[in-house]
């Protein structure tokens, strides 16, 4: 296509005096501006929805790359963010029940431990009194007292702590986490969904440039769009013509086998010579320089014109163009 087209161009540039059929009237050929379709990740292509020569629409699908690999990194993810939440809701919880209840056994137990000592303590200062026991034997009823009361009173402390959650700077990390696993997790998902491309608008599939079970590399086309609006004419005008050309100036285009012309407009001009001579400019050698010319069409128009195609193109009279 490629060939074809510079093809046409070298004979637009050297012959333009001979291609005037008319005054006004140049070669030229279609150019389509292609939307070339490939994935970021590289794969096996295990389906291939698209069909060369049919037309889709924005959003339907066009093919899938092997995705087993970017499916597991996002099962992966989604276990991580759930370990992640799980982690904050228990933070925020405290203690488990099960362990409640050993905390408040433990207090019974001490609770118990408490009243004998007490009772002991309260028999041996009796006896104290009396003669009838030494003071090393209160003072170690004493001791035994103080000691139930004081694991007693440990173990209420660690019951009020374990009904409390975790300290701020704990949970604060620990959603800290969260965010970070779902972050995670929308890379993976984005990672899969590259593996899958649909049409960025509606066109016409041109070519597919890889097939079914073949390795595409990263970010190699697979399919190759035309959309209906990004179809062009090129032609050629002489040197001496290029200050008849105005932006938005009318143009008439004919082709072989084309039931009518069709009507576009100018929508650019190069502001460089086309194949020019590598000498200094001459009068004789000016006469041969042409500059390249790019007409548009409504969608409907340009649909019935083919990339590759030669075509005549008339230009109207500037003032009639709506050019300024």
């Amino acid at each position: 296509m490629k060939r074809l087209i510079l093809a046409l161009a070298a004979a637009s540039a050297l012959c333009w005096g001979c291609s005037k059929g008319a005054e006004g009237v140049y070669q030229g050929y279609v150019e389509g501006e292609f939307v070339y379709v490939a994935s970021p990740y590289g794969g096996r292509l295990d389906e291939l929805a698209a069909q060369r020569g049919a037309t889709v629409r924005t959003g339907e699908a066009l093919f899938v790359l092997e995705h087993e690999l970017e499916s597991q990194g996002v099962y992966r993810a989604q276990a991580n963010l759930k370990r992640a939440q799980d982690t904050v809701e228990d933070l925020r919880k405290g203690l488990r029940p099960q362990e409640i209840d050993q905390i408040l056994a433990r207090i019974a137990q001490s609770e118990a431990d408490l009243a004998l000592t007490r009772l002991e303590l309260d028999r041996r200062r009796n006896l104290l009194a009396t003669g009838a026991v030494a003071k090393e034997d209160y003072d170690q009823a004493d001791t035994a007292y103080k000691t139930a009361k004081g694991r007693l009173d440990d173990y209420r402390a660690q019951l009020a702590t374990g009904k409390l959650g975790s300290r701020i700077d704990q949970i604060l990390a620990a959603q800290a986490q969260v965010k970070a696993a779902q972050a995670d997790l929308e890379q993976a998902k984005w990672s899969l969904d590259q593996k899958s491309q649909a049409a960025p608008r509606d066109a016409l599939v041109f070519d597919l440039l890889h097939y079914r079970g073949e390795w595409v590399q990263a970010g190699a086309p697979v399919v190759k769009l035309l959309p209906p609006d990004a179809i062009k004419v090129r032609f050629f005008i002489p040197e001496q013509s290029l200050g008849a050309v105005r932006l938005g100036q009318k143009v008439t285009v004919s082709c072989d086998g084309c039931p009518k012309p069709f009507e576009g407009a100018v929508s650019f001009v190069f502001p460089q010579a086309e194949y020019a001579p590598p000498v200094i400019y001459s009068q004789d050698f000016r006469s041969k320089l042409v500059f390249m010319v790019e007409a548009r069409f409504d969608p409907e128009t340009a649909r019935l014109l083919k990339p590759g195609q030669p075509v005549d193109v008339r230009l109207a009279p500037a003032n009639a163009g709506g050019g300024a």
